[in-house]
């Protein structure tokens, strides 16, 4: 892999990505083709000098585009051609060749219901108190919905499902059935209960960006750099804008915690000058940990 240093990948930040590894499994990137069947030569060579063969049965290829239909790319190894795939699983992950995470929420959200279903008899029992069951669902089934949430860019129609997974969960707890017509808040103050499924992710989403910006490895190159060349045309994507709008929804200010306050009673534009210069300390000590200039818009 060594050998992989100098050849072309992708510029992020002013750096050359073009292989992520972790154990044996190995990802090559390139912007086009031919860098990538030179990066594939490169691998398969060095292999066949230490005995090992690369299986083109197990090797596929994926290009990642905004056009509905990705373009073609025709990969060989050993005059053999590796199959193009729309999507694959990664490391427990399905990554797409829209670059989207509808997919692999969709089934984070299936898997998890399975794993409901098979401790459905502890679940569902009534003789447990809601409260243990609870804990039970927090402990074994929401690490099976949120595996690799940390990393999603989630748009409001997946935020609905999953709110929509979260309420599927306490109904079939409490056992209410749709017939009955019961509202999601009818059902929340009968579990005791509230919506904490969402801030749960950004939660998660805020803490791994601290781990991002202490190490400063490859996860910060991403997260902060820039790639070269122009944005496509049309409507810009939605951007993970979750790591600021986390922090935001976690350290937001508490109006009950005397050592968040002034003395004496603060008036409304008091609040608001104390959140605003809340938000700003938040934003510069992200600054000085990406080394990213503070960009302020009236």
């Amino acid at each position: 892999m060594q050998n992989l240093e100098n050849c072309p990948g992708i510029k992020v930040g002013g750096y050359n990505v073009n292989s992520i590894r972790y154990a044996d499994d190995t990802v090559l990137i390139a912007e086009n083709k031919d860098d990538l069947q030179k990066l594939l030569n490169i691998v398969e060579e060095e292999s066949r000098k230490k005995g090992l063969d690369l299986n083109s049965k197990k090797t596929e290829v994926m290009v990642i585009s905004r056009k509905q239909e990705p373009p073609k790319c025709d990969i060989f190894i050993n005059d053999a051609k590796l199959k193009q795939q729309d999507k694959f699983k990664y490391l427990g992950t399905i990554i797409t060749s829209d670059g989207r995470n509808n997919n692999e929420i969709a089934a984070r959200i299936a898997h998890a219901k399975t794993s409901f279903q098979k401790m459905r008899a502890v679940l569902t029992n009534k003789h447990i108190s809601i409260q243990t069951r609870k804990r039970v669902l927090q402990c074994y089934i929401e690490p099976i919905l949120l595996y690799g949430c940390e990393a999603w860019t989630i748009s409001k129609q997946m935020e609905a499902k999953l709110e929509a997974t979260e309420m599927w969960f306490l109904r079939r707890m409490l056992r209410i059935s749709w017939t009955e017509r019961k509202s999601n808040e009818t059902v929340l103050i009968e579990a005791n209960s509230r919506r904490s499924l969402i801030k749960t992710i950004r939660k998660s989403q805020a803490t791994f960006l601290g781990h991002v910006m202490r190490r400063e490895k490859l996860e910060h190159l991403v997260t902060t750099g820039k790639l070269d060349g122009k944005r496509g045309r049309g409507k810009q994507r939605e951007k993970n804008d979750g790591w600021t709008k986390a922090l935001a929804g976690i350290w937001k200010f508490d109006r009950d915690n005397d050592s968040y306050r002034t003395s004496g009673v603060m008036e409304k534009h008091d609040r608001r000058r104390f959140k605003a210069w809340h938000w700003m300390m938040m934003m510069i000590y992200i600054c000085k940990r990406t080394r990213q200039p503070l960009r302020c818009e009236e």
